[in-house]
């Protein structure tokens, strides 16, 4: 379990984070959640579904493999994709929420095998102040948070709507070998083409049309997974 602590410029002055990643930092999988905040990146790489989790509703997930525990767009401890979702990026970082509202904060699990790494990053500068690197982990979780705000209306607006529906993805590698991907949804294309004007409208004036077009073409990278899958290694 993560040990996460607030991250103090005094008391983690000269603490060092290493920039690593692989399947001993969690990389190993074959899905990961992902946000609206990072759509835009993530469309060009990874197939965009949907699962509905029985506490949480609605979830926008990367396919990244297609077996257990397969990460097709890692190789040893490097991603070969322009995009990493950023739940995976923030590595043993973490948003702390003030219960009594205001700024979220920036946490660190302390147990991470990354934290301390004396080949690491230094989050620091040695008269105070930030490193770059601490400036790039904010965004990462600030574009997580942003991105857990806005998705429950953006994911509502197109179930309303009847765009998200679900589908058993049979994907062929060759004669013998054949994926069937139950339990999950996609947003349907034809579906949002049937849409008629007010519907378009109301898409377009709440922000999210734009959203609605980089799901459905994120779903032509099941082509390129297919072909990852066929190069890797038996």
């Amino acid at each position: 379990m993560p040990r996460p602590v607030a991250l103090d410029n005094v008391a983690h002055a000269d603490l060092r984070v290493a920039l690593r990643h692989g399947a001993a930092h969690g990389d190993a999988v074959n899905q990961a959640l992902i946000f609206p905040t990072e759509f835009a990146e993530a469309q060009r790489e990874f197939a965009i579904l949907f699962r509905r989790d029985p506490k949480e509703g609605l979830q926008a997930v990367a396919l990244l493999g297609l077996d257990r525990d397969e990460n097709l767009f890692l190789d040893g401890d490097r991603w070969t994709s322009r995009h990493i979702p950023l739940i995976l990026q923030r590595g043993p970082f973490l948003i702390g929420l003030n219960p009594e509202g205001g700024a979220p904060t920036i946490q660190i699990d302390l147990d991470d095998p990354r934290v301390g790494a004396t080949d690491g990053e230094p989050l620091f500068l040695p008269h105070g102040g930030q490193t770059r690197y601490l400036d790039h982990v904010g965004k990462l979780l600030a574009a997580i948070h942003v991105g857990m705000g806005d998705a429950p209306a953006i994911y509502a607006a197109f179930d309303a709507l009847g765009l998200i529906q679900p589908v058993a993805l049979e994907l062929m590698l060759d004669d013998e070998r054949r994926y069937v991907i139950h339990d999950h949804e996609v947003l349907s294309a034809e579906k949002l083409a049937a849409l008629g004007p007010d519907a378009l409208d109301q898409l377009n004036r709440a922000g999210h049309l734009g959203t609605a077009f980089l799901l459905v073409a994120s779903l032509g990278n099941m082509a390129q997974l297919i072909e990852r899958k066929r190069q890797a290694p038996a």
